[in-house]
């Protein structure tokens, strides 16, 4: 069995690693394309690298799956990583980026973390623990009123990728707090419950494994909508239950 206490303490050694890799390079690196076309900087090359050593050394029989350097290991027991989600945020010099770390058990995450190092701000959960921001517990929003709750969302490009363009369009007709808080920045604001819902499409497994795990951790609901077979990746729809309940049909169009 896993010791996820212990876990969530190498999970936060490795965020403090990828900290002191990313922040001396913010708005001082430039950026590549790689071959999908997403960006990629010096800063998520080193701060995947210092990730993945503190990691290795908590428990050498974890596997490590990560966006920059692909998988070592066991797939179905490790650790997911992305060492900066919102890369082109992170060139652009604007500072909602975030750093990911998840933890997988048979291939179902039991430990989140989501790091927002400009705001040094910190969610850590896992199974049965809840989740806290810098110590303090944090719960998701139960707001129900649409007209009330802001509702957050991915790219419009990625409703194109998840073939759920209808979808986003419906979204800006119906809801009047709609925001584009994207990456997972828009997911730690869920945490918190200052946005109610969130419905993000397209994405990858280490970006959306934090999420799987601590948003019914701090009370809420997450849909996940799985289409990578397809190669439109996995779509989230989570936040208060009785919203998430009405938007996840806006992804499956």
């Amino acid at each position: 069995m896993l010791d996820l206490a212990a876990a969530a303490k190498a999970a936060c050694a490795a965020a403090d690693a990828a900290r002191g890799e990313i922040l001396p390079r913010f708005r001082r690196v430039s950026a590549e394309l790689k071959s999908d076309g997403s960006p990629v900087t010096e800063a998520d090359l080193a701060a995947e690298r210092a990730m993945r050593e503190v990691l290795r050394a908590f428990d050498p029989s974890l596997g490590i799956l990560g966006e920059e350097y692909g998988q070592e290991g066991n797939a179905e027991r490790g650790w997911l990583l992305d060492p900066i989600d919102g890369t082109v945020a992170f060139t652009r010099g604007i500072a909602l980026f975030t750093t990911l770390i998840a933890l997988v058990e048979a291939g179902e995450p039991v430990l989140g973390l989501i790091d927002v190092p400009m705001l040094d701000e910190r969610y850590v959960g896992y199974r049965g623990a809840g989740v806290r921001r810098n110590g303090e517990p944090v719960r998701v929003s139960q707001e129900s009123d649409p007209r009330r709750a802001i509702i957050s969302h991915g790219d419009p490009f990625q409703f194109d990728r998840f073939g759920a363009r209808r979808g986003f369009e419906r979204l800006n007709a119906d809801f009047p707090l709609l925001r584009g808080y994207t990456d997972a920045f828009g997911h730690s604001q869920v945490l918190h419950g200052g946005v109610a819902a969130m419905l993000d499409p397209g994405i990858h497994p280490w970006d959306a494994a934090p999420t799987q795990i601590l948003v019914p951790e701090a009370g809420g609901r997450c849909v996940t909508l799985d289409r990578q077979r397809e190669g439109r990746g996995i779509g989230l729809v989570f936040g208060s239950p009785a919203l998430v309940e009405r938007l996840v049909d806006y992804l499956r169009e």
